[in-house]
């Protein structure tokens, strides 16, 4: 039996680009997965292996619910309305939806959460950002990942439980909205084009495959410890230029760049990554 061994697990998002990668993390370990999806379709590669649950969170069914609260360990990474990150809904309707249903999670005996927030939390603040600088979000999605904390952060001071905001940088890898830049440049390469429009790639960004980014969200939540924030990200700055050249070696695809293409986007710094010192901290805990 390994120190695993009787741990419950539950996943919201299983289904998302994270949630996939993060139950191939779990599945690693001897534990029991419970993966919650609004389309179990999705996971039925899974289905032999844990759990799946399907349901909306935001109306639960009660016997599905009650098996979410029997879990030790909560790890939330359901969230709609991207990638539209200006769009009013993130705080006008998920905000106030994603903290009633934690709530009653968190008043149903679920003793540690360990939730996924944003690097838009840090807003447009150039240059290396940790955790102890207070967050500025300069769009709806960062104000309200911001908001949900500070929500649960209060809550935290009547009800006793475990707390780990892990604020996620960039990913790339398998499962990546197309809209996305990877995704977008292989499929300009599937469809055989010689060039690939993009920015003039001088911005510089935090970037990490979305597999070791998941590792880390699994190591992080089975600590079962009140952490708060901690950034999940690479602490290398690179240009975005560099790194598609990079994925264009790596996978030797005859495709170049058309730099300039498109302007650069207005709700993000030209230059931001993540300082990853509480990180490797805690991971050098376990």
């Amino acid at each position: 039996m390994t120190k695993y061994s009787s741990l419950k697990v539950a996943v919201t998002g299983a289904s998302g680009f994270v949630g996939r990668h993060v139950l191939n993390a779990l599945i690693r370990y001897d534990l029991e997965i419970i993966a919650v999806t609004r389309d179990a379709k999705h996971l039925v590669d899974y289905s032999e292996s844990i759990q799946i649950i399907e349901m909306d969170i935001y109306n639960p069914i009660p016997d599905k619910f009650q098996q979410i609260c029997c879990a030790d360990i909560l790890m939330h990474l359901a969230w709609d309305g991207l990638p539209n990150y200006r769009s009013l809904h993130h705080f006008e309707t998920e905000l106030p939806r994603q903290y009633q249903f934690l709530k009653s999670v968190i008043e149903a005996g679920v003793a540690s959460l360990m939730l996924t927030g944003t690097c838009f939390e840090y807003g447009m603040q150039h240059g290396p950002l940790s955790e102890d600088i207070k967050p500025q979000p300069d769009n709806s999605y960062g104000y309200a990942k911001d908001g949900l904390r500070q929500q649960l952060e209060f809550l935290k001071s009547i009800k006793s439980f475990n707390l780990t905001w892990a604020r996620l940088f960039y990913m790339y890898g398998d499962g990546q909205p197309l809209t996305s830049l990877y995704p977008m440049l292989k499929n300009a390469v599937l469809n055989g084009e010689k060039k690939f429009n993009m920015s003039g790639g001088e911005q510089l960004r935090d970037y990490l495959p979305v597999e070791v980014a998941a590792g880390y969200l699994v190591r992080l939540a089975l600590a079962r410890r009140d952490f708060g924030i901690v950034n999940v990200c690479s602490g290398t700055p690179i240009s975005v230029r560099k790194l598609v050249e990079q994925w264009i070696d790596e996978n030797k695809w005859g495709i170049s760049n058309n730099f300039g293409y498109y302007p650069y986007p207005s709700y993000e710094p030209m230059a931001f990554w993540g300082n990853r010192n509480r990180l490797d901290a805690l991971l050098e805990e376990q």
